[in-house]
C-alpha cells in the first residue's frame, strides 16, 4: 500500500464498505457544534409545546416579511413541525417537489427579493431553529454543496447548506424567487405540509450556471451518518508542497474522496478560471480556492464516474480527472523492479500509451528514489507541470502518473525535485523514443510495426555463432550513405551487404546519444534508436530488410559508461543514481563520462533488459558489448592511489562481472540464436566460457558467445605496416596469435578504431608505392579470413579507400565512380571481398572448426626469411584448404610446400594477385598435383609459384 500522508483535505478511504469520517479542523469544530446543537437537543429531550412555540416565534422573526405569515399559519401543526425537526432533509426536499407549484408564495417572495435575501443571509448565523436554517440555506446558498463558507469565515452566506439539501440541489445557485419557492415544509400549511411528506422523489428543475449551462440535481440521499459536512478545501500543508512539486502522494488529496456530508472533489488547475464537475446528470461548479486550487462537497454516497469541465481563457477542457485512476503498476512489477529482476522493465517504465480502466491515455513512470517529488511536463501542459504531480509507489523508488487524453508524438520530460530542494528537468531514462539531437525531448510512442522475418528468426538459431560462417561488414549509419534515413537504407544497405557476400552488418552504435563526434559510443537515450535517421518502426523497418535479405543485424551496445549531461542520467535525481557513489568509481578516466554502478539492483536491472529490449523489440542478432576492459578492472587507466582494491584485495570489478554473468546467461536464455561479442583487449580468463564454469582464476566464465581478438589485429597490422625487407624480423607477430587462438572464440577486428585518428586506413598503413600498397591490401585480407575466427571488416575498406574515415562524410564512394581514372584498382579490390566472401561460406573448413584446434595445422610458419606464412583448414570430415602467404614483393618460383598425401590435386580458390583484383595476374589456372617428395613433415609436397605480396586458396580439385 501506498503511504498516505497527513493532511487536512480527506482522510484515506477504509475498506469496503467501511466509511472514515474525516477530522476537521479546529475551526470547522467551532462552526460544526453551532449547527448541531438545537436540532440535537429537540429531538433528544422532545421539546416541550411552550419551547416549541418559541422556536415558532424565532423562526417567524427570521423570516422576510413575505413569509411571516405563513410561518404563523404553521405554527399550531405541532407534530408536523416536530417531524420536520427530526427529518430536516426529508422536509426540504418535499417542499422543493411542490414549490413549483406555489405560485402566489413564490411571487410575494420575488416581490422582495433583495431584502429578502439579505435580510435570511444575515438572521441565519444566530437562529438555531431548523425551519429558519432550513429558509436561510435557500435563500443564500450560492453553491449548496460546499462548505467553503465555513473554511473562508463567510458564514452569513453559506452555512449548514449541505443538511438541508437534498443530493438534487447541488450546485445552486437560486434567485429570490426560487428561495421563496422551495421554503421548507415547516413553513407550510399543514395541508401543504401532508401532501409535501408523501410526494414522491423528483428530480428538481433544471438551471443556468454563471456559464450558461443547464445543471440538475442528484436524486441519491445523503445518509444520515455523512450528514456532517466537513470542508472539501486542501489544507495549506499539503497545498505547499503540491505547489513546491514535493508531493508524494497527490491522489490522496487530489480526485474525489468519501468525506463526511457526501463526496469531496478536490482539483490543481493552475490558470484555469473555473472547474465544474460532470457526473451523469450533475453539474456542479467548483470552488476557487486560489493558485489553482478548486474544491466542492457533493452530498452523494459514493463516489462517481465523472469528467472535469476546465474553463481556461478563451477555451474549456472536457477531461478526466488524472487522480481518479488506480496505479497502473502492480505489486509484482515493483517487487521484481527492487529485486534487480524485471526482464522487461521497458514495460514497466518510461511513458507507454494505453486504455487504464477504460480510459485511452499514457501511464508515465520514472526510477527516482531520491527525489522529492516529480512531475511530468510537456508540450501537452506547456512544458509546466505544476499540475501535473506523480505519486510514489512505496519504498520502490518508482514514480507513476497516468494522464488521460495524452497520445504518441507529444514531447515531455520529468521535473525532479533533488534532495536539496532544486529542480531539474530530465530525460526519461526509458524513453523508447527522442527528439532530434541537439533537442533533447522523449516522445511518446508505440509500436505499430509489422514484421517479415519469421523465417529467418526461425532459421538463425541451427547453429551456434563460432560453429558457422560469420563475416561482419560493420557500418556507421549516419555516414554511410550521408543524408540516408532509416528506410532509405534499407533500400540501399541489404543488397550492397549481400552482393559482397557478408553474413552480418554491425552497426556502430544506434542507441540516442546527443554527439554526433562520439559516434554513439557516449549514449543517453539507451531504449531509443537515434532520431536523427527517422523513428523507432522506421529503424524496425531496417533490420526487417536485412533479414528478408539474407543479412543478420549485430549492434554495438555501450553499458560501460554514460555522458554528465545534466538533463541525462548524471545525478539523476540529485545524488548518485545510475553512476557509483564512490567518485574514484564513478569517473571514467578515459572519456570524461560516468561510470554505471553495476552493484546496485536497479542498475543492473536497467542494462539487462536494455540487452533484452534490443533484441526482443527490434529483432537484433548479436550485441557487441564495448570496452568491456574498462568494466572489469577497478585500476583501468588508474594510478596507484586512484582506486579502491576489492573485497578480496584483488583489482577486478567483482559488481561488473556478476552484471556480465547475468547479461549473458539472460539474453541467451530468452533470445535463442543471439550472440554477445565482447570487446575485450585483455588476457581476462574465461570471457567467452560459459558463466557456470570456474576458470584457473577462481571465476566463473563471463558467458559471451565471441571476442574481439586485439591481439591478433595489433600485432598483424604491426607486422603488415614494416616494409618486407624488415618483416622477417617481425615474423612472430604474424604467428604468435596460435599461442592462444582457441583460448576464445574469435572474432578478427579491422574496425572503425583502426582507420581514424591518425591511424590511417587500411590500404595506407601498408608501405611501399600505390601498387604495393593495394597487393598488401589484398594479401592481408586474404591471410585474415583464412586464419581461425570470425571477420570483421570497417566500410570503405572492402575498396581500399585511402582517406581515414570521417563521420562527417563517410566513405569516399567517388572512388568507385566510373569516370574515376584509378576506379577499376579500387573496384578490384571490392571485388576480391565479394570472391572472399563466397569461397569462405562455400566452404566449412573455414569456419566450422573455429575454436577447435583440429581444424587448423601449420604447413609452415617459421619462413621468416622468406616472409611465407602456409597452414591447412579442416573441417570435421578432415577436407583441407591450404592457404599461402607470401608478404615479399618478389615472385617465389617453384617454392615447396608439404600436403596431405590423401588429395590427388589442389585448385586455386583465392589469388589475390590476379589481374582482375589489380594484381600482376601470376595465378595457378591448372589443378596442381602433389609429389611424393616429403616436405615440412608430411609425405607429399606441391611446388608452387608465389605471386608477390599475395595469398592464394587452394582446395581439393
Amino acid at each position: 500500500m501506498t503511504p498516505r500522508p497527513e493532511s487536512s483535505g480527506s482522510r484515506p478511504k477504509g475498506t469496503a464498505g467501511e466509511k472514515i469520517p474525516e477530522q476537521p479542523t479546529a475551526a470547522q469544530k467551532k462552526s460544526a457544534a453551532k449547527k448541531t446543537s438545537v436540532p440535537k437537543q429537540a429531538v433528544a429531550k422532545k421539546a416541550t409545546a411552550p419551547a416549541k412555540k418559541a422556536a415558532a416565534k424565532k423562526t417567524a422573526a427570521a423570516q422576510p416579511p413575505a413569509t411571516k405569515a405563513t410561518a404563523k399559519k404553521a405554527a399550531p401543526a405541532k407534530t408536523t413541525a416536530k417531524k420536520a425537526v427530526e427529518k430536516k432533509a426529508v422536509a426540504k426536499k418535499a417542499g422543493a417537489e411542490k414549490a413549483v407549484a406555489q405560485k402566489a408564495t413564490a411571487t410575494k417572495a420575488a416581490a422582495g427579493k433583495t431584502t429578502a435575501k439579505k435580510a435570511t443571509a444575515k438572521k441565519a448565523t444566530t437562529t438555531k431553529a431548523t425551519a429558519t436554517k432550513a429558509t436561510a440555506t435557500k435563500a443564500t446558498a450560492a453553491k449548496a454543496t460546499t462548505t467553503k463558507a465555513v473554511a473562508k469565515k463567510a458564514v452569513a452566506k453559506k452555512t449548514v447548506a449541505k443538511k438541508a439539501t437534498t443530493a438534487k440541489a447541488a450546485a445552486t445557485k437560486s434567485t429570490a424567487a426560487k428561495a421563496a419557492a422551495t421554503e421548507t415544509t415547516a413553513a407550510k400549511p399543514p395541508a401543504k405540509r401532508a401532501t409535501a411528506k408523501k410526494a414522491p422523489t423528483k428530480k428538481a428543475p433544471a438551471r443556468k450556471t454563471s456559464a450558461g449551462k443547464a445543471t440538475s440535481a442528484s436524486a441519491q440521499t445523503v445518509p444520515p451518518e455523512m450528514e456532517l459536512g466537513v470542508s472539501p478545501a486542501i489544507g495549506a500543508a499539503d497545498r505547499d508542497r503540491l505547489l513546491n512539486g514535493t508531493h508524494h502522494d497527490p491522489h490522496s488529496v487530489l480526485g474525489a474522496h468519501p468525506v463526511p456530508g457526501g463526496v469531496a472533489f478536490r482539483a490543481f488547475r493552475p490558470y484555469a478560471l473555473s472547474v465544474t464537475v460532470v457526473a451523469g446528470e450533475v453539474r456542479a461548479e467548483l470552488e476557487d480556492d486560489g493558485e489553482g486550487f478548486f474544491s466542492g462537497l457533493l452530498p452523494l454516497r459514493e463516489v462517481p464516474e465523472y469528467r472535469l469541465l476546465v474553463e481556461y481563457e478563451g477555451t474549456v477542457l472536457d477531461t478526466e480527472d488524472a487522480y481518479r485512476f488506480l496505479p497502473t503498476l502492480g505489486d509484482l512489477d515493483l517487487h521484481l523492479i527492487g529485486e534487480g529482476r524485471h526482464e522487461e522493465l521497458w514495460t514497466a517504465l518510461g511513458a507507454h500509451p494505453m486504455t487504464h480502466q477504460g480510459v485511452t491515455g499514457t501511464r508515465f513512470s520514472v526510477w527516482a528514489p531520491n527525489a522529492l517529488g516529480v512531475r511530468v511536463a510537456g508540450t501537452f501542459n506547456f512544458w509546466d507541470g505544476t499540475g501535473h504531480v506523480m505519486r510514489s509507489l512505496g519504498s520502490s523508488g518508482v514514480w507513476e502518473l497516468f494522464l488521460p487524453d495524452i497520445g504518441e508524438g507529444e514531447l515531455y520530460k520529468f521535473e525532479i525535485t533533488r534532495p536539496d530542494g532544486s529542480k531539474t528537468m530530465r530525460a526519461d531514462p526509458m524513453a523508447r523514443r527522442t527528439e532530434v539531437p541537439p533537442a533533447t525531448s522523449s516522445v511518446i510512442t508505440s509500436s505499430q510495426y509489422e514484421w517479415g522475418d519469421a523465417a529467418w528468426l526461425e532459421r538463425r538459431a541451427e547453429a551456434p555463432a563460432h560453429e558457422a560462417p560469420f563475416s561482419v561488414y560493420e557500418v556507421h549509419l549516419p555516414s554511410w550513405r550521408p543524408g540516408l534515413t532509416y528506410r532509405q537504407l534499407a533500400e540501399q544497405l541489404p543488397g550492397y551487404v549481400k552482393n559482397l557476400g557478408f553474413t552480418h552488418v554491425e552497426l556502430m552504435p544506434v542507441a540516442e546519444h546527443p554527439f554526433g563526434g562520439s559516434w554513439g559510443y557516449q549514449v543517453t537515450g539507451f531504449y531509443a534508436p537515434t532520431a536523427r535517421l527517422g523513428t523507432p518502426d522506421d529503424f524496425r523497418y531496417l533490420v526487417d530488410s536485412l533479414h528478408r535479405a539474407g543479412i543478420g543485424v549485430l549492434m554495438d551496445w555501450v553499458p560501460a559508461h554514460f555522458p554528465r549531461d545534466d538533463w541525462a542520467l548524471a545525478e539523476f535525481d540529485g545524488r548518485p543514481l545510475y553512476e557509483h557513489a564512490d567518485p574514484l568509481r564513478a569517473a571514467h578516466p578515459d572519456w570524461g563520462t560516468l561510470e554505471f554502478d553495476f552493484g546496485r539492483n536497479e542498475v543492473r536491472n536497467f542494462l539487462v533488459a536494455n540487452a533484452l529490449y534490443w533484441c526482443e523489440e527490434f529483432h537484433i542478432d548479436g550485441l557487441r558489448v564495448d570496452a568491456v576492459a574498462s568494466m572489469l578492472y577497478l585500476d583501468y587507466s588508474r594510478e596507484p592511489g586512484q582506486w579502491t582494491p576489492n573485497e578480496h584485495g584483488g583489482r577486478e570489478n567483482l559488481d561488473a562481472v556478476a552484471f556480465l554473468q547475468e547479461m549473458n546467461a539472460t539474453v541467451y536464455r530468452r533470445v535463442p540464436g543471439v550472440v554477445t561479442i565482447a570487446e575485450e583487449s585483455t588476457a581476462w580468463d574465461g570471457v567467452t566460457r560459459a558463466t557456470h564454469h570456474k576458470g584457473p582464476s577462481g571465476f566463473g566464465g563471463l558467458g559471451f558467445g565471441l571476442k574481439w581478438n586485439m591481439g591478433w589485429m595489433h600485432d598483424s597490422l604491426q607486422y603488415m605496416s614494416h616494409e618486407p625487407v624488415y618483416r622477417k624480423y617481425h615474423h612472430h607477430e604474424m604467428t604468435f596469435s596460435m599461442v592462444y587462438a582457441y583460448s576464445e572464440n574469435y572474432v578478427l577486428p579491422i574496425s572503425h578504431d583502426e582507420v581514424v585518428h591518425g591511424k590511417r586506413s587500411l590500404v595506407s598503413k601498408m608501405p611501399g608505392d600505390w601498387w604495393q600498397q593495394r597487393a598488401n591490401h589484398r594479401a592481408y585480407l586474404g591471410f585474415m579470413w583464412a586464419h581461425p575466427g570470425k571477420q570483421l571488416l570497417f566500410m570503405g575498406q572492402e575498396f581500399a579507400q585511402g582517406a581515414e574515415w570521417s563521420e562527417a562524410h563517410g566513405p569516399d564512394w567517388w572512388l568507385l565512380d566510373p569516370g574515376y581514372g584509378a576506379e577499376p584498382e579500387h573496384r578490384g579490390v571490392r571485388d576480391l571481398v565479394r570472391d572472399l566472401n563466397t569461397v569462405y561460406r562455400a566452404t566449412p573448413a573455414l569456419w566450422r572448426l573455429d575454436t577447435d584446434p583440429a581444424g587448423f595445422e601449420w604447413v609452415v610458419g617459421d619462413a621468416a626469411d622468406d616472409n611465407v606464412l602456409a597452414f591447412l583448414r579442416l573441417d570435421p570430415e578432415g577436407t583441407p584448404i591450404l592457404s599461402v602467404s607470401n608478404f615479399a614483393p618478389v615472385v617465389r618460383q617453384d617454392y615447396r610446400l608439404g600436403v596431405p598425401e590423401d588429395v590427388p590435386a589442389w585448385h586455386e580458390a583465392v589469388n589475390t594477385d590476379a589481374a582482375r583484383y589489380g594484381g600482376s595476374d601470376v595465378t595457378h589456372p591448372d589443378p596442381v598435383k602433389p609429389e611424393a617428395q616429403p616436405w615440412h613433415g608430411r609425405p607429399a609436397s606441391i611446388r608452387l609459384t608465389l605471386p608477390p605480396l599475395s595469398t592464394v586458396w587452394l582446395r581439393p580439385a
